[in-house]
C-alpha cells in the first residue's frame, strides 16, 4: 500500500551513490539543516517519512535512487529571549568561556524545554558574542551535558574556535572527567567499558548499549572511595554519547544513585538527579593552542548525598 503525503509540506530527496549504505535517520540529518538525529527520528517516528512510498524504519539502509519523502515537524517557538539568570562562569576570552552548570538546568530550548530556562538564555543576557554553527537554537554550545548532571562546559564565542574545539571532540583530545556514586561495591580498582551506545528499543527517549547497531562508546573509570554499599568513581570519556556514563554503569550493575532512567526503582538515599558531576575538563585553546585545565567541586546536592552514603 502506497501512502501519501500533503503536498504543501512534502520534500523530495533521491538518495545518491555517495549516501547509499547509511540509516534513514542519519541520512535525514544530513539534509535537515540543523536538526538533530532525535529531530530526524521523530520524523520517522510520527510517520512523517515515506522511503519509496513505503513508511521504514530509521535503522534502514537507504540505497541509491531511493525516493525519500518527508515533512518537517509541527514544532512549538522556541523561547530564545535573553534571560538574566545567574552563571557560574569560571574562564573567560576573546574565544571561549567555561561555565560550571547547575543540576537542573537545560542546555538549550528543545521539546519539553520552552520556559526559557536554559543555559542558551542565560548565555545570550551574559556573554556578548556566541558561534553560529548550530544555528539560532544552539548558540555557542559544543558539547552538552544532561539536565540534572551539574559540571564544565566549554562554550564557543566564534565559528572559528567553534570548529577547533568540535574538533577535539571528534579527535578525543578533550578531555572530560566525571564523579559518579554508584550502587554497590566495584571490587576493581581501574575499569574500562567499551560497549556499544544506542537508542533503546523498548523507551525511545532512552539509550541502551547495542552491539549491533550502537556507536562506539568507552568509558574509563577508577575507584575513588569504597562505602558498604556505594562506589564513588571518576570516569573519563573517550567518547561522548548521550547519557553515556549513565548507560554503561547501569550496564555493569552499577548504576548512578539517584538515576531517574537507569537507576534503581527504589532509592534508598532520595536525591535531586543523579549523582553524576562533570568535574574537570581540558582542551587546547583555539587561538594559542595552550593545553588548558579546569576543575569545579561536587557541588552541594553531591556533598550532601555523599556524606549520606559515607554514613551508612
Amino acid at each position: 500500500m502506497k501512502i501519501l503525503l500533503a503536498k504543501t509540506k512534502m520534500k523530495k530527496l533521491i538518495v545518491s551513490l555517495l549516501d547509499s549504505g547509511i540509516r534513514l535517520d542519519a541520512y535525514l540529518v544530513k539534509y535537515l539543516d540543523g536538526k538533530s538525529r532525535s529531530y530526524a527520528q521523530k520524523v520517522i517516528e510520527e510517520k512523517k517519512c515515506l522511503v519509496n512510498s513505503k513508511l521504514s524504519k530509521d535503522s534502514y539502509k537507504v540505497r541509491e535512487n531511493d525516493v525519500v519523502e518527508f515533512e518537517l515537524l509541527d514544532e512549538k517557538p522556541l523561547n530564545l529571549e535573553k534571560k538574566d539568570i545567574k552563571l557560574d562562569i569560571i574562564y573567560q576570552d576573546e574565544d571561549v568561556v567555561v561555565i560550571n552548570k547547575p543540576r537542573g538546568m537545560v542546555v538549550h530550548p528543545s521539546n519539553g524545554h520552552y520556559d526559557g530556562n536554559t543555559l542558551v538564555n542565560a548565555l545570550l543576557y551574559s556573554i556578548k558574542d556566541l558561534s553560529s554553527i548550530n544555528g539560532v537554537v544552539r548558540p555557542g554550545i559544543v558539547h552538552r551535558i544532561d539536565k540534572n548532571t551539574s559540571g564544565l562546559l566549554v562554550v564557543a564565542k566564534n565559528d572559528e574556535a567553534h570548529i577547533f574545539l568540535q574538533n577535539q571532540l571528534k579527535d578525543h583530545s578533550m578531555y572530560r572527567e566525571y564523579y559518579a556514586l554508584v550502587e554497590g561495591v566495584i571490587p576493581h580498582q581501574d575499569l574500562k567499558i567499551d560497549a556499544p551506545i544506542g537508542r533503546d528499543p523498548k523507551d525511545r527517549l532512552k539509550r541502551a548499549v547495542d552491539i549491533y547497531e550502537g556507536k562506539e562508546a568507552v568509558t574509563y573509570a577508577h575507584v575513588e572511595e569504597r562505602m558498604k554499599n556505594y562506589t564513588l568513581l571518576s570516569c573519563r570519556l573517550e567518547t561522548g554519547r548521550t547519557h553515556q556514563i549513565r548507560v554503561h554503569m547501569a550496564y555493569i550493575k552499577h548504576p548512578i544513585v539517584g538515576d531517574p532512567e537507569y537507576g534503581k526503582r527504589h532509592q534508598e538515599i532520595k536525591c535531586n538527579g543523579q549523582m553524576l558531576h562533570a568535574y574537570k575538563l581540558t582542551f587546547i585553546h583555539p587561538r594559542t593552542k595552550e593545553k588548558m585545565t579546569f576543575c569545579c567541586p561536587i557541588d552541594e546536592e553531591f556533598r550532601r548525598v555523599l556524606e549520606i552514603a559515607r554514613s551508612k
